[in-house]
């Protein structure tokens, strides 16, 4: 009978040692297919792209590359190398995420560190300046480039202000030497001379041309029977004196042919270029005596009515500066008017209705207007879509690239002078890219926010919170109180 009971009380035991024993096992099974989710779900994540697994979120969007950058790797049909110079350990964060990017973007890009500790004379073959860590390398072919570590973390001294600023230019001269190494044929700018043209182009629109891999010649017409065939575009930049009626012939005969013409010409002390500025005439543009004065104060800049800041019409070129707020400053200019408007003249760069041109020019003692000035508006800038696809892109100022008025305009001027380029040549997606900050950027605002602000955080906030915590104890004793 006590056997019989002992069996009876066994037996709810043993079904709870069932019943605990399958929990248990369910949780281990359960455990175990999480686990083998996760580490499933790593090993994917793991072999994604760097563009799906990272995202920038800096100001300057330091980690990120541009379309420009994406046009020119998907239109890639032969390998490229990035070679990345570097000793172990001492890895720039930075580049190595960007290097990853150009990785993930196509199979024909491929990067291959080599350290000089192991490799000590592989960069000699390449260039003969002293190689510091992080310093790149892009091949393909016979063509290379050598990219060293200061021409991507690059440190300026603006010399009108005398203040250093730090940038990472690291996608633009990496797209610009694959562009570069890739490319067949590069485009072929001839610069015109014998004007008493400057000497050398400004140094940041130079640099932005060398960057852009576009080849520069000088072109003196009288020397030639005509423009050369292999000119993709021919540039007139800041002439003093006028062209002659055969030049001119040339250049009218280069454009009617599909030649593509870049004019950057302003008042010279002389007046106008007649034959020159007769090219613009022949399209139903008149080229007004003087300088152009700006009467509204929203159209010029540091209070100089000769500095002008025009309206930006929707165009090719100034679309990209439109879209980030940067904004042209056009000195000492002279007025266009189109007078036969058609689709295939487009102004892009117009001054308001109370703008006027001084015809005293060079010699004006006053920004009022005097008796014989002409009324605007004016056009600026414009661009002319000739016969047989030719095309003319002109300018009315000759200084607007200077740097120093780059400068004030925030780099806007040679943007929108390489927008130009870009557009004359047609079928280039190498643009210049614009190098990334990484000073810090600071918060400017007005003294009445600040004064808000200040009597938020010292006086309303700490109060508010006062209140708050008084109140929470006074509702703690209170319930006490009453349960007690």
């Amino acid at each position: 009978m006590k056997k019989l009971q002992n069996q009876q009380s066994s037996k709810p035991m043993e079904s709870k040692n069932r019943i605990a024993f399958r929990g248990g096992s369910y949780s281990l099974i359960l455990t175990a297919v999480v686990l083998a989710i996760v580490i499933v779900a790593n090993v994917f994540a793991a072999a994604l792209p760097t563009t799906l697994t990272k995202y920038d979120i800096s100001a300057s969007k330091l980690y990120s590359i541009t379309s420009n950058t994406k046009a020119v790797v998907n239109a890639l049909k032969q390998d490229v190398t990035i070679y990345w110079i570097v000793q172990a350990g001492e890895e720039d964060k930075i580049i190595e995420n960007l290097l990853s990017k150009y990785d993930s973007l196509s199979e024909h890009i491929h990067v291959v560190k080599k350290n000089p500790d192991v490799y000590p004379t592989f960069a000699e073959k390449y260039t003969d300046e002293k190689v510091k860590n992080n310093s790149l390398v892009v091949e393909s072919g016979e063509r290379f480039r050598y990219i060293s570590f200061n021409d991507i973390y690059v440190e300026e001294t603006t010399i009108y202000s005398y203040q250093s600023s730090r940038s990472f230019d690291g996608e633009g001269a990496i797209t610009s030497a694959i562009d570069y190494v890739v490319s067949k044929k590069l485009p072929q700018l001839y610069l015109l001379t014998g004007h008493g043209e400057p000497e050398e182009l400004p140094v940041e629109f130079r640099e932005h041309i060398e960057k852009d891999n576009i080849e520069v010649q000088t072109l003196s017409l009288p020397r030639v029977d005509a423009v050369p065939e292999d000119a993709d575009v021919v540039m007139i930049y800041a002439p003093t004196s006028d062209i002659s009626e055969e030049e001119k012939k040339m250049l009218t005969d280069y454009v009617k042919n599909g030649g593509k013409l870049l004019v950057i010409a302003g008042p010279t002390e002389d007046g106008i270029l007649k034959n020159l500025y007769s090219i613009l005439g022949d399209y139903g543009i008149e080229a007004n005596e003087g300088v152009v004065i700006e009467g509204d104060r929203d159209y010029y800049a540091f209070q100089t009515p000769l500095l002008l800041m025009p309206e930006m019409a929707s165009h090719e070129i100034t679309d990209p500066l439109i879209e980030e707020n940067y904004y042209p400053i056009i000195p000492v200019s002279l007025g266009l008017t189109i007078q036969k408007p058609s689709r295939n003249i487009t102004g892009f760069l117009e001054t308001s209705f109370s703008a006027f041109s001084k015809t005293a020019g060079f010699d004006l003692t006053t920004y009022e207007k005097e008796e014989g000035d002409i009324d605007g508006p004016f056009t600026l800038a414009v661009s002319i879509d000739t016969d047989n696809e030719g095309r003319i892109v002109w300018f009315a100022s000759s200084l607007f690239l200077d740097d120093l008025y780059n400068a004030y305009s925030s780099g806007a001027n040679v943007d929108m002078a390489m927008n130009a380029l870009s557009a004359l040549i047609g079928e280039r997606e190498a643009l210049a890219i614009r190098s990334k900050s990484l000073d810090y950027n600071y918060l400017t605002i007005s003294d009445s926010t600040s004064s808000l602000l200040k009597v938020l955080m010292i006086g309303v906030f700490p109060l508010l919170y006062l209140g708050v915590g008084i109140g929470v104890v006074w509702y703690r004793r209170r319930a006490q109180h009453e349960a007690n």
